[in-house]
């Protein structure tokens, strides 16, 4: 590997995490003018699920892969693997899909095509997080990067083409999600590992932890401006929270592909048994987060409320306070997020999960002492649920 290749692993993950964000934004943009707000509520539940569906099997199954290829020098424990991941994939496919069908008249309109989009979305949640997996134990950053992006612009083409001709059918819209799996057909080559044939590389007690601790994850660091309706919020406050998570989070957005990097990196340490560079990595992101944490809720303060109207328009408001507790919170997720690979370097999916449980009574406590008013009371629980995770597994990841 040469010099630059870092820099340029880097820069491409980097790249491909914005530029497809980006590109998420504007499908949904497009998604909302055409069908109108209304039309546009069972489109709007779908993408919820592709989010939760990648937290809970793409981004767990991508590093297993990455972990499982640094720890044994081989894809052949993750190719013996393949016929329980498809078991996982299949099991999940028919639950959500049952679910999604018995709840289509208070999620989706009433409309049962949207039942099948759920369980495909499933099925392409698995298939790409093999994909990016095998993309990222080969150490190709920069496709992965391209596979970020190609996801969501397959999604742009088609909605605007259903944009262009007209189109006003919302199951339409929902394929046109679902048509950004088909990115995955650009790299063959990492649509199955290779190698001999060998022992399983424990596909089933990876994913049972890092899917719980990933979606739990997920639903504390979207959720809050539905905690907020569900507490009578406002919709002006529902917005507004809605907006300044949103700009707060960024960072994560773009951190959370940066990570692929770093589990096979840390399992290479794990497997040479060299804990004291382990040791000095989760002093360094344990104590970078809680610094981190006090420099976001500074500019958060400060140019929070800023931000929201430059970007959301002057009609969205949010007081400091809110974008502090905001900010930090969202600190803290990236904190939470490295420290969680962390724990994937050591096999330790359980504690994952263990440590957002755990951290879920110190955010419920806050919600019943309800310090301010409702929007702060649900910024406040925000941070204190991060922190809390972040101290927890801070604990959990401590070198053995």
């Amino acid at each position: 590997m040469s010099a630059t290749a870092p820099a340029r692993n880097t820069i491409g993950l980097a790249s491909g995490s914005i530029v497809s964000g980006v590109l998420a934004y504007a499908v949904f943009a497009l998604t909302t003018r055409a069908l109108g707000s209304a039309d546009a509520a069972p489109v709007a539940v779908l993408w919820t699920y592709w989010g939760l569906s990648a937290a809970a099997l793409t981004f767990p199954v991508q590093h297993w892969i990455a972990r499982s290829v640094a720890a044994q020098q081989s894809e052949a424990g993750v190719r013996a693997d393949l016929p329980r991941l498809g078991l996982v994939v299949g099991a999940s496919t028919v639950v959500t899909g049952l679910g999604a069908y018995a709840a289509k008249g208070l999620l989706f309109d009433g409309l049962g095509a949207f039942a099948w989009l759920v369980a495909l979305t499933t099925i392409g949640s698995g298939l790409m997080g093999l994909v990016r997996g095998l993309l990222t134990a080969r150490g190709r950053f920069v496709e992965v990067g391209q596979v970020l992006i190609a996801e969501n612009a397959v999604r742009l083409l088609c909605v605007s083409i259903l944009v262009l001709i007209g189109v006003t059918s919302p199951v339409a819209y929902g394929i046109a999600l679902l048509a950004g799996y088909l990115a995955c057909a650009g790299w063959p080559s990492a649509w199955s590992p290779t190698g001999d044939e060998a022992q399983g590389a424990g596909v089933l007690g990876f994913l049972g932890g890092a899917t719980g601790g990933q979606v739990l994850g997920q639903v504390v660091l979207v959720g809050p401006p539905v905690l907020l309706a569900l507490l009578g919020g406002g919709a002006a406050q529902v917005t507004a929270l809605f907006a300044a998570l949103a700009l707060a989070r960024a960072p994560f957005l773009v951190v959370l592909g940066q990570v692929a990097q770093l589990t096979g990196f840390f399992t290479r340490l794990v497997v040479s048994g060299r804990l004291e560079r382990l040791g000095r990595l989760h002093r360094t992101i344990t104590v970078g987060g809680l610094v981190l944490a006090g420099l976001a809720a500074g500019l958060g303060a400060l140019l929070g409320p800023w931000l929201v109207r430059v970007v959301f328009g002057a009609e969205v408001a949010v007081v400091p306070v809110v974008a502090a507790l905001l900010a930090a919170g969202s600190a803290y997720a990236l904190a939470n997020l490295v420290l969680s690979v962390l724990l994937y370097a050591y096999a330790r999916t359980s504690r994952v999960l263990l440590g957002w449980l755990i951290s879920v009574a110190p955010g419920a406590l806050t919600l019943s002492i309800g310090p301010g008013t409702r929007i702060e009371t649900v910024a406040w629980a925000f941070l204190v649920t991060e922190a809390a995770a972040w101290l927890v597994l801070a604990l959990f990841a401590r070198r053995r």
